[in-house]
């Protein structure tokens, strides 16, 4: 199968109609076009819906971008490290992080990657667990970070850092500086839905102390959180570490729970069965050294 081809078709989806692909790709229209035309023959499946608004994947072309997209970066990958092997690093990363995560890390991390090694073009992707794991799982991503332990994941994974969960609330609202599980469960609770590995971290501690959540608002959003949090429509448990800037502010409050103290273990995952190429080691190398700065400021516990 010609990889012009998968690259062509790859764009295409990405952007939605063949004008806009063609402008990324710096090509003809009508040269992509044969392109697709060319691999839609090869498979014998129409893989786009064409209409006035653009382009969008049929089944057949969802089915197809879900299985090349991994092998696709992979094969990009591995020319970029050979062209890179007499010279700097350099080459494209993609690293998966909770929105939790990347609120404390990403720009951080971003900027220190920038400043050692401006040959890699760092892709920070959001997400929660089931999707962090999917993307590395089918080659989209080349690292990611998740709720551990390691031990429950059945990838090459370990701890990097926990952390501490606290009751956060309007300002001036919270029950106490320091609150146990129980009391704060007598509010009502603005939480992530049941599939947000933090909603699993809170509701595990709840059921081991036998407490009933009283849930008012559920929200995949952090930024809805916080925001619904901060409007005093309820309390959400979150890391520290995620909400420092707005407590600092005066946006939000903090109180420290405890009876049970809740923590989350975070661990780096990489993909099974394909080793880390120069520009991912380097990248995650940069990871370590950040969560060690956040660990000897107090925000984490290092592993």
């Amino acid at each position: 199968m010609d990889l012009r081809r998968l690259r062509s078709f790859r764009e295409v989806a990405a952007a939605g109609s063949l004008s806009r692909a063609a402008d990324r790709m710096r090509l003809a229209q009508p040269a992509l076009s044969r392109q697709v035309a060319l691999l839609e023959a090869e498979l014998g499946a129409r893989l786009f819906d064409r209409h006035g608004r653009g382009m969008q994947l049929t089944e057949a072309g969802q089915a197809l971008l879900d299985r090349i997209e991994g092998p696709l970066r992979q094969l990009e990958a591995a020319a970029e490290e050979v062209r890179a092997l007499s010279g700097a690093i350099a080459g494209q990363v993609a690293l998966g992080m909770m929105p939790t995560v990347a609120a404390v890390l990403a720009a951080e991390l971003a900027q220190a990657v920038a400043e050692a090694h401006p040959g890699i073009a760092l892709r920070i992707v959001e997400g929660y667990t089931g999707h962090l794991v999917e993307w590395l799982q089918r080659g989209a991503t080349d690292a990611t970070l998740l709720y551990g332990p390691a031990a429950d994941l059945h990838l090459r994974a370990r701890p990097v850092f926990t952390e501490e969960l606290v009751l956060a609330g309007r300002p001036g609202s919270l029950p106490g500086a320091t609150v146990t599980l129980a009391e704060a469960a007598r509010h009502p609770l603005i939480l992530p839905s049941r599939p947000h590995g933090l909603r699993a971290v809170v509701e595990t501690a709840a059921a081991a102390a036998r407490i009933a959540l009283p849930v008012r608002f559920e929200a995949d959003s952090f930024a809805v959180l916080k925001d619904l949090t901060g409007r005093g429509l309820g309390f959400a448990i979150l890391p520290r570490s995620a909400i420092a800037a707005e407590a600092a502010a005066g946006r939000l409050g903090i109180a420290r729970l405890h009876r049970p103290r809740i923590r989350r273990q975070v661990v780096l995952a990489l993909p099974p069965g394909r080793a880390p190429g120069r520009a991912t080691e380097a990248v995650l190398a940069v990871l370590e050294a950040v969560i060690r700065r956040h660990a000897e400021a107090g925000d984490w516990m290092a592993a």
